[in-house]
């Protein structure tokens, strides 16, 4: 008989993709999502409720319906801009959100759970390859409210039994190596589909936003990692629950940074386009240079990133935006 996962967030972009993982791998996920982000197109692998984590009543419904045995947590509103004019928002939804699922969690004794954090929580870390033990300095709200979701599992696998995977990932790109689904925003707000959007005619060019960063180029610098390999590490990281190890905290990153422009170049030669660009004033908020080793993850849990070159997830990228996207 398959088990249940429960899936919060699962018709968004890095929750419909570990979705796909679970029932490729013979479980049954359980999409939770309340579309105000997410897309019920992208939900294609298994039953679906339109359910709001701040509904408590509701969450409890479908709890006692599915009788999930672990979670997958993905559900949260995650636009550092919007969250710095909207802080309210950010901590209602993604701290309150998280309470309730794990309150009724443990009340249904479900205590596998399997959390998506950021690397965000880091902060600035100028030439250094962050780890699990780089000291965390969250810049923004946003980032702020995933590492007080991340103490509060902490501190319930201390008082409830609960057990834990967090993912520290860092910047998730690609799309589904089939196709069937994707990255879509809306509005958009990540850098290789905006910078698509230009070069299929969507935007008129690419804004970036600040040339003034100590990196080698001036602009930021980010780890892209492939949405397939996230998604397959946390499949890796619910089979270690369910073998009964122990509560861990991972870095997912690839260990090397590109800047703002060297993105825009490979997607220039990927397309075999041409990108307009518009220089920017900095956003407050954007850390100047985030990387990350994976060194634990690959050493207890066995993952490499085996997508996550630059070439290959634009490429991937690429085909989703010539033949996917969403409607609501």
């Amino acid at each position: 008989m398959k088990k249940n996962i429960l899936v919060t967030g699962g018709a968004g972009y890095v929750g419909s993709h570990a979705s796909k993982v679970l029932y490729k791998a013979g479980y049954n996920p359980i999409t939770i999502d309340s579309l105000s982000t997410g897309w019920s197109d992208s939900v294609k692998f298994g039953p679906f409720e339109q359910v709001d984590l701040l509904d408590l009543k509701k969450l409890n419904e479908v709890f006692l319906k599915h009788k999930p045995s672990s979670i997958m947590h993905f559900a949260a509103l995650s636009q550092v801009e919007e969250s710095i004019i909207e802080p309210e928002k950010y901590w209602r939804n993604n701290l309150i959100g998280s309470l309730n699922l794990l309150e009724t969690a443990v009340n249904h004794k479900c205590l596998d759970f399997v959390f998506s954090s950021t690397c965000a929580i880091y902060g600035d870390q100028d030439s250094v390859i962050i780890n699990e033990n780089t000291p965390q300095k969250p810049k923004n709200p946003y980032s702020s409210s995933k590492r007080a979701v991340e103490e509060m599992i902490h501190h319930y696998s201390i008082s409830k039994g609960l057990k834990y995977v967090i993912f520290r990932y860092f910047n998730v790109a690609g799309a589904d190596t089939d196709c069937e689904i994707g990255e879509f925003h809306n509005p958009e707000t990540h850098l290789i589909p905006l910078v698509l959007d230009a070069v299929s005619g969507k935007r008129q060019h690419i804004k970036i936003f600040g040339t003034d960063y100590k990196t080698f180029d001036g602009t930021c610098i980010r780890d892209y990692v492939h949405v397939s390999d996230i998604a397959e590490a946390h499949l890796l990281g619910l089979k270690w629950l369910n073998r009964g190890e122990a509560s861990r905290v991972y870095n997912l990153g690839t260990g090397h940074g590109f800047s703002v422009r060297e993105v825009i170049k490979c997607v220039e030669k990927v397309t075999n386009e041409n990108v307009s660009v518009l220089e920017c004033n900095r956003r407050f908020g954007d850390c100047s240079q985030l990387v990350s080793s994976s060194s634990l993850a690959n050493k207890e849990l066995g993952w490499t990133p085996i997508r996550s070159n630059l070439d290959q997830i634009i490429t991937d990228a690429w085909r989703w935006h010539q033949n996917g996207f969403y409607s609501k």
